[in-house]
């Protein structure tokens, strides 16, 4: 029983921070997740005014309280989703995150298909005859082309 509220404890220590963090965010957090509207980067790597601007008022309502979610609402309602750096996964711009798995997965898939007919076309004898290793035996001129050599390095 001492073990069980003990991993309890712990886990409860361990997630503490997580949700503080959700709860009050960082300023470089927000500046990874937001786009300065007039260079189009993200705001850690922007230096334009308006970043500057969008910096102090994020650290303005992280002084107030406020969660990443409300920061992120006010400054969508001043300069339009596309401060955002990942879209929400929400409407059309669902698309924005399938497109790309579904992409992936058409190419694995074709790649696998490409593979497969490959392999089988590199296993199947393209002459109709084969010898007993499965591969198509020589010319007869080739072969004693070979040989020949083969007893010139032999000697």
């Amino acid at each position: 029983m001492t073990r069980v509220a003990l991993v309890v404890v712990g886990c409860l220590a361990l997630a503490a921070p997580a949700a503080a963090s959700a709860e009050h965010p960082t300023l470089a957090e927000l500046e990874r997740e937001l786009v300065c509207p007039t260079c189009k980067t993200t705001l850690q790597m922007s230096n334009a005014p308006v970043a500057d601007r969008m910096r102090a008022f994020i650290r303005q309502r992280i002084a107030a309280g406020d969660t990443k979610s409300e920061i992120k609402d006010k400054l969508v309602a001043q300069f339009g989703e596309s401060v955002l750096a990942a879209p929400p996964a929400r409407g059309f711009n669902l698309l924005a995150w399938l497109v790309p798995i579904a992409g992936g997965l058409i190419a694995a898939v074709a790649v696998a298909v490409l593979a497969l007919r490959w392999s089988r076309s590199r296993a199947a004898p393209a002459g109709g005859s084969s010898a007993a290793d499965g591969r198509r035996p020589l010319d007869p001129e080739l072969e004693r082309r070979v040989d020949e050599e083969l007893a010139r390095f032999e000697t």
